[in-house]
């Protein structure tokens, strides 16, 4: 099945978002996926001022955020032809009922904390961040006991894919976390471990780095060369 792999212009601490935006143009890219995850308001009215000089033509998948006004979805689906957008868990972050408007287009992401049941039906299903899947299997993580069932029931409109490398650290928030997956990789072998999840990948597949486009390059090619073959 064709995959459309995205590159991600993210936004979390060690993501050089307005650098991405300038490669934009050095590398001709016409689409990407969003990731709007730690910018605030003013942050994300200067991103879409930017972006709006770029070539970018669609943006197919956007992480959003929980404070953002209906008025940015209704602008990024009109504007980039936005097809799927992601949020966490409301136990994580409570989410805008306006939303509901394009409730069967969100779906919520696996983190440190999973979504219900309840949330997935009211929802458009599962966004699956499979290096948090693959973490979570890989140190135990009891939180995790029942993924399997959710991902054999639900939808899976979405994916992030990020590395996971060979030594840990602790997330700060989620002192129990112990975290191999990293959005920074290193080593074009730290995405060998996708090949274990194939048959759940969706069609959009979302880079989440903060690795420069440059490297993001690398790495899709690597994926269609390797991964997906």
């Amino acid at each position: 099945m064709f995959k459309k792999i995205l590159l991600g212009l993210t936004t979390t601490k060690g993501s050089d978002w307005r650098q991405k935006i300038k490669e934009i143009e050095l590398y001709d890219l016409k689409e990407i996926a969003l990731f709007l995850t730690c910018l605030n308001k003013l942050e994300r009215e200067e991103l879409y001022n930017l972006l709006e000089k770029t070539k970018i033509k669609k943006i197919p998948h956007v992480h959003l955020r929980t404070d953002m006004d209906i008025s940015e979805l209704d602008y990024l689906i009109k504007r980039y032809n936005t097809k799927i957008f992601n949020l966490h868990s409301q136990k994580q972050f409570p989410i805008d009922k306006t939303y509901i408007k394009y409730k069967k287009m969100i779906f919520l992401e696996n983190t440190q904390v999973i979504p219900t049941e309840e949330e997935l039906k009211e929802y458009g299903g599962l966004c699956l961040d499979v290096a948090h899947w693959h973490n979570a299997i890989i140190t135990n993580y009891s939180e995790y006991n029942n993924f399997d069932y959710l991902v054999k029931k639900f939808p899976i409109g979405c994916c992030h894919i990020s590395a996971i490398r060979e030594t840990y650290t602790f997330d700060d928030d989620y002192a129990l976390w112990k975290s191999y997956d990293s959005h920074f990789f290193e080593n074009l072998n730290e995405f060998n471990y996708l090949k274990k999840y194939l048959k759940y990948l969706p069609k959009i597949i979302s880079l989440e780095l903060e690795n420069s486009f440059k490297d993001q390059l690398k790495v899709k090619e690597y994926l269609k060369k390797n991964i997906f073959n």
